[in-house]
């Protein structure tokens, strides 16, 4: 039989992991060149760096239904658009990719906005 303390400490560790972090979408299309340089450039180490732990990354195709989670976010025909989601939420957005560069300088800005 569990004792008090470790029911109460399950259900919060089952609520904490439950609770959604914030991601990182990608809106991106097939045929996309900026989206290719993208992935070729950056998409490789981005799940290894600090920013892409704090907001993983999550593609979703703009010519594909929208997922029900991100109803409520705006899709552009532009692509890649980058929108930073926090609990449903819109945080940030960065339209296009700038290249290798601005991309990490631009993606640190949109990240602060997490502690504001």
């Amino acid at each position: 039989m569990m004792s008090r303390f470790t029911a109460t400490l399950f259900l919060l560790l089952a609520f904490a992991g439950s609770a959604k972090a914030a991601e990182l979408i990608m809106y991106e299309q097939a045929g996309c060149a900026w989206c290719k340089r993208f992935n070729a450039e950056i998409a490789p180490a981005w799940p290894k760096t600090e920013q892409g732990k704090r907001a993983p990354l999550r593609r979703v195709d703009i010519h594909e239904p929208v997922p029900e989670d991100l109803a409520n976010i705006a899709i552009e025909r532009f692509t890649p658009t980058f929108v930073l989601v926090e609990e449903g939420k819109e945080i940030a957005r960065l339209r296009g990719y700038p290249g290798d560069e601005f991309f990490w300088h631009l993606i640190d800005d949109m990240l602060a906005k997490l502690d504001q």
